[in-house]
């Protein structure tokens, strides 16, 4: 079980805290009301159980436009099903330009040094004009355009220009082959496809032009492709019949924005699930859903601000990338990084932090614990005085990353744990610029979120583990998914363990004072001996051991019950003898339970990841079941997965399996 630790490692200052847009949203719902919060769990409940009031309110206080105003702000309250501000129309590109001056809107930097910018005047004018020329090509409202593009401005350029249409934008980054690009791309039949030229990683250049070839043969609905250039000194002769980005804006016949007046919900982009277990399921968010909650969590929970610069290490296939962009809203700097974060080494990224002034600094919780193993200390490498705030996600960051954290990087910094998902586009939980931070603990559920665990019996409970729900809707619940006429799959995904309120698949812990901890996803949840085990308490103590590179914890059926199994990475030098075996075995008894150390420990030289680098534990699973391994195309590193088809066997044998 994990414990609450009663020191904070953090706690933020009084200025910091009278100045944040947190404590002005809290005295003006306070005035609004006419009630008196005592703390945060009192405004997060006036703005679940005041749901209509609280998100009507705030897209006030955000200085939301509407063209034409809600006739009802919310339906009936159901999920699914339920209709938000009916009647009300917007446009979300307009939301995201509306400065046109000279401040630094989009900042891009390739691993190999090559620097780009853009003003918001500059990032306006093309936006507008690849709207144009979509309009010239035929693109109207409803109508998909399909990225295959690195992390560059004409990827957010494209998309901006398809939100000022109405236009549904779709991406996925060039490093998926054709079969992982048709089975996301080729569900939603595009009208065009954007695609980058080639892609650089790791110093290695990749081309991709081949690749889009193959994928637009097999998709009857294409009428355009147009090719961005990588870097101009990369520019390649692009086949018959397609374009050049620059041919294209050569269409336009205007450079003066045109934002079309769009329904609250009307789709804004559609994302995709891993698909690591069948073909990705397609997710349609709305315009004003997600412009509301991204606005929200900026500019409350993050404390973000027009002077700030964010970056968001991420690709464009990466719900954090929709997220990032969506900080235009809030007039600040953002950085667009392509590449490897460790090219040439694991100190590029806090020195490029340094060198561009980055304050808000996000990254994945692999990343964090990647510099901690390997011993850097970057406020060494580099001078971070100006980190306000570090966001972490995409899997839980464990106690003594946090701890490193401080000791390292910067100590009077705003480290916010994040998690939600692409199902959300969003988060359920995550940081709040007001409330002290505690090692291994995400600070609280965000605003409008009625977010609770439930144990196997639908109680919702704290200090035991549980289903992370959510009890009420939201704005930005999916729309729908595409090819989904009737909801059933919709439905199936979020609603068929407890009707009519949302389960998230997290097995989370709430803390008594509504903190969380994240303890793995619900179908990796292990049940040796029928007690539930999260995959991260397995995890968080071997990540102290010096030798162990990374695990990956999940069960073998073995005369009728179930064992843990451990694989681990280690470093390259070391060898998994039994004096190491023991070690591993020990932390784990002595940080959790003797329930919850495996039986068998192997090492292997890699372990299965998606291309968000998350770990794929339910791969693995399925191959130790003797199960198919569907849509391998989702993972970064397929070929791993036949030494641990070579292992069910051994595992399978009567006595523990060391390797």
């Amino acid at each position: 079980m994990p414990t609450a630790e009663d020191a904070p490692l953090w706690r933020p200052g009084q200025a910091r805290r009278s100045t944040s847009a947190m404590a002005r949203f809290w005295r003006a719902a306070e005035a609004h009301t006419g009630r008196r919060f005592a703390d945060y769990a009192a405004l997060h409940r006036w703005s679940v159980e005041h749901s209509a009031d609280f998100w009507s309110f705030y897209a006030d206080f955000a200085g939301v436009r509407f063209t034409d105003p809600p006739v009802e702000v919310k339906g009936p309250d159901r999920m699914p099903g339920t209709e938000w501000f009916r009647g009300a129309t917007l446009n979300y590109a307009e939301h995201m330009l509306r400065r046109n001056d000279d401040k630094l809107a989009l900042i891009y930097r390739t691993e190999s040094g090559h620097t780009h910018s853009r003003t918001y005047a500059e990032l306006r004018n093309e936006v507008s004009r690849c709207a144009s020329a979509l309009r010239q090509l035929g693109v109207e409202p409803g109508d998909r355009v399909a990225g295959y593009l690195v992390n560059g401005p004409e990827t957010v350029i494209a998309f901006l220009a398809c939100a000022s249409i109405g236009a549904i934008w779709s991406a996925c980054s060039p490093d998926f082959g054709v079969a992982g690009a048709r089975d996301r791309l080729g569900q939603i039949e595009p009208r065009v496809v954007i695609t980058s030229d080639r892609y650089c990683y790791n110093s290695r250049q990749f081309e991709c032009l081949a690749t889009i070839q193959d994928f637009s043969a097999g998709v009857t609905s294409i009428q355009h492709v147009v090719v961005v250039p990588f870097a101009q000194s990369s520019w390649t002769r692009v086949p018959h019949g397609w374009l050049t980005w620059r041919a294209l804006l050569d269409l336009a016949t205007t450079d003066e924005p045109e934002f079309t007046p769009l329904p609250f919900d009307h789709p804004l982009y559609i994302l995709y699930s891993s698909g690591t277990t069948g073909a990705p399921k397609c997710l349609v968010h709305g315009a004003g859903g997600t412009l509301l909650q991204h606005r929200k969590e900026h500019q409350l929970h993050t404390d973000l601000r027009p002077d700030d610069t964010i970056v968001y290490f991420t690709t464009c296939g990466w719900m954090m990338w929709n997220w990032l962009v969506s900080s235009l809203a809030t007039g600040c700097t953002l950085v667009l990084y392509e590449g490897s974060l460790n090219h040439p080494d694991l100190s590029t990224t806090w020195r490029l932090a340094e060198e561009l002034g980055v304050t808000v600094f996000g990254t994945s919780a692999s990343f964090v614990e990647a510099c901690m193993r390997a011993g850097i200390r970057p406020r060494d490498m580099a001078d971070l005085s100006a980190l306000r705030t570090l966001l972490s996600t995409g899997s839980p960051l464990s106690p003594e990353a946090f701890r490193w954290v401080y000791a390292n990087v910067n100590d009077n910094l705003h480290l916010a744990s994040i998690s939600g998902g692409t199902d959300i586009v969003s988060c359920f939980v995550l940081g709040n610029p007001l409330l002290p931070v505690y090692a291994g603990e995400i600070q609280c559920a965000g605003l409008g979120m009625d977010v609770a665990a439930f144990d196997e019996r639908g109680n919702s409970v704290r200090s035991q583990q549980g289903e992370l729900v959510c009890r009420r809707p939201f704005p930005s619940m999916p729309v729908r998914f595409w090819n989904d006429p009737d909801g059933e799959r919709y439905r199936a995904s979020y609603f068929e363990i407890y009707p009519g309120i949302w389960r998230h698949g997290d097995f989370v812990e709430i803390t008594p004072r509504g903190g969380i901890v994240i303890l793995g996803r619900s179908d990796a949840i292990l049940m040796p001996g029928g007690v539930r085990i999260g995959t991260a308490e397995i995890y968080r103590p071997i990540e102290t051991i010096p030798q162990v590179v990374a695990g990956l914890a999940t069960t073998v059926r073995r005369e009728g019950r179930d064992e843990i199994v451990l694989f681990v990475v280690l470093l390259q030098k070391d060898k998994l003898d039994e004096a190491l075996r023991e070690t591993i075995q020990d932390a784990i008894r002595r940080s959790a339970s003797p329930r919850h150390v495996p039986r068998h420990v192997l090492a292997v030289h890699d372990l299965p990841r998606t291309r968000n680098g998350k770990l794929a534990e339910l791969a693995v699973t399925r191959i130790l079941r003797n199960e198919p391994v569907t849509n391998r195309e989702s993972l970064v590193n397929p070929e791993c997965l036949a030494v641990f088809e070579s292992l069910r066997p051994q595992l399978l044998a009567a006595e523990p399996v060391h390797a």
